[in-house]
């Protein structure tokens, strides 16, 4: 008997969710990644992406991995409280914003932080990450 060839399972596929659940697939996605294994964040973006973390820019998929894998804590725990999304205004595109609480390993209390995504669509139908703003909010 002759089995089809295993095909890659695109983690949050443009034509099947509505907007709320793709973005809600995506936020999944990308923390539990970065949570457990931050070096496969790298293929969600793309060498137009621009990062903005606490305030400092970077341009390019190499020099935002670069970025977040040198963070100095290895693991982490993100705690999503909200996800919100809009069209943007390129076609199929996204805005994807969220808020949370972050929980490094030896701290007693989480860091409350937003980041705002901006998703292109891509020819494959998945999506890449244009844009990515982060900050940690202080109280």
């Amino acid at each position: 008997m002759d089995f089809p060839e295993p095909q890659a399972v695109d983690p949050f596929p443009t034509q099947v969710l509505d907007p709320d659940s793709l973005a809600k697939a995506f936020v999944e996605h990308y923390y539990s990644t970065f949570d457990t294994n931050r070096t496969n964040l790298l293929s969600l973006y793309e060498d137009s992406s621009m990062l903005t973390f606490e305030g400092e820019k970077l341009q390019g998929a190499q020099n935002i991995s670069a970025k977040l894998n040198g963070l100095p804590f290895t693991h982490c725990s993100h705690h999503i409280s909200t996800v919100d999304c809009q069209p943007s205004g390129v076609p199929g595109g996204m805005l994807v914003f969220v808020s949370g609480n972050l929980q490094l390993p030896g701290e007693e209390h989480q860091l409350r932080f937003s980041q705002m995504f901006h998703l292109i669509p891509t020819p494959q139908g998945s999506f890449y990450i244009y844009n990515d703003i982060f900050r940690l909010n202080y109280a």
